[in-house]
């Protein structure tokens, strides 16, 4: 009697336990990453259509994670994009650590966990304008004492009346500079128009020099 009552328990236990386990015989993987180097915001990535905004993390520029809310299920691909630029910066897949090649695309299950690496960089636009009247040689600018400089080339002979173009090396968004004359060409004296200011989203190029004899 006790048998028989022990073995369709024994069944009901075992039934139970198999649906427990047994939902679903597919692994599933979560599209997530990190962003390195976000400052700003309106970050939107996107993975099979689907957009995912990334708020910028407390600390600027300290990684920050992300999760796309749908899974993927074994063999599924996947393709993880920028959609929208964050102001004022750049975001483009990265390579994870030790890595050689960008792992923002492959298939879902080709390894353990999906865990992707996008990079942002603050925008930076070169500083520079015209240099008229310059008929020595010699006239070096410089961009404040880290910001590089600028040489001139010896004008010709007799020199062009067209001003010449310059650019200083590019300054990141909201860096401030300072355009000064490092060292004045030979037998004049050049001054700077617009030397100062804040790098805005386009490249400068109002800082304008003017050369006239000594």
């Amino acid at each position: 009697m006790k048998s028989s009552l022990i073995r369709p328990a024994l069944a009901l236990a075992l039934a139970a336990s198999l649906a427990a386990c047994g939902g679903s015989d597919k692994a599933e993987f979560t599209v997530a990453g990190t962003v390195n180097g976000l400052v700003y915001e309106d970050l939107v990535l996107t993975n099979a259509g689907v957009p995912l905004k990334v708020v910028p993390p407390t600390t600027p520029e300290a990684p920050v994670r992300f999760a796309f809310p749908d899974k993927l299920e074994y063999g599924d691909t996947y393709d993880v994009r920028v959609l929208t630029q964050p102001k004022h910066q750049f975001c483009e897949p990265g390579a994870p650590v030790n890595g050689f090649y960008a792992n923002n695309a492959d298939t879902a299950g080709r390894l353990v966990s999906i865990d992707i690496v996008m990079k942002c960089t603050i925008n930076e636009y070169t500083v520079g304008g015209t240099i008229t009247g310059l008929t020595g040689a010699g006239l070096v600018l410089a961009n404040g004492s880290t910001g590089g400089t600028y040489t001139a080339a010896t004008p010709a002979t007799p020199p062009s009346t067209t001003p010449i173009a310059y650019e200083l090396p590019p300054v990141k968004f909201n860096i401030t500079y300072g355009v000064t004359v490092s060292k004045q060409p030979v037998g004049q004296v050049c001054t700077v128009a617009n030397p100062t200011g804040t790098m805005g989203d386009v490249k400068v190029q109002n800082v304008n020099v003017t050369c006239v004899g000594a």
